[in-house]
């Protein structure tokens, strides 16, 4: 007989919103469509954190065929407490083929229409911050005309 094991439960952490500036098309760059979307700074707000999204950073996407965007962004973040940390976020977004149009023009499309999950993976230096690179977390994103939204929590 097989029992069924208890899902780990999430716990929030923080409520991403990530500034971004105007996709830069690359268009089919080695056999797949790709995008730079630079990260212009923003927020971050939890329970426990706050902090400043540096400018720098950006997202790179695949746009594939089959409507499923595959994302990889790489930026930073300061907490009000001085601690800069680092953030790589690999996640999927997908929806349909028109919902996704809409969004490659600036327009604004209902979150609850598009599948946007992804894995923030946190480093920090030594210090009261240091715990965020021995857990796992899981992010929920919604993408807007100007900013990405990335709830995320820890995974328990």
């Amino acid at each position: 007989m097989t029992v069924t094991p208890h899902a780990p439960s999430l716990t929030f952490f923080a409520r991403l919103e990530v500034e971004v500036a105007d996709p830069i098309d690359l268009g089919i760059v080695s056999g797949a469509h790709r995008r730079i979307v630079p990260i212009n700074g923003g927020t971050v707000h939890g329970p426990s954190i706050t902090g400043t999204v540096l400018p720098g950073g950006a997202d790179f996407q695949v746009l594939h065929e089959d409507a499923r965007q595959t994302l990889e962004a790489k930026y930073a973040f300061v907490t009000d407490d001085g601690v800069r940390i680092y953030v790589e976020n690999q996640g999927i977004r997908t929806g349909s083929a028109a919902d996704l149009a809409l969004l490659a023009q600036g327009e604004t499309v209902d979150p609850a229409r598009i599948y946007f999950r992804s894995y923030p993976q946190f480093s920090a230096p030594a210090g009261p911050w240091a715990w965020l690179g021995s857990r796992l977390f899981v992010g929920t994103g919604e993408r807007h005309p100007d900013r990405v939204c990335l709830n995320v929590f820890v995974i328990d």
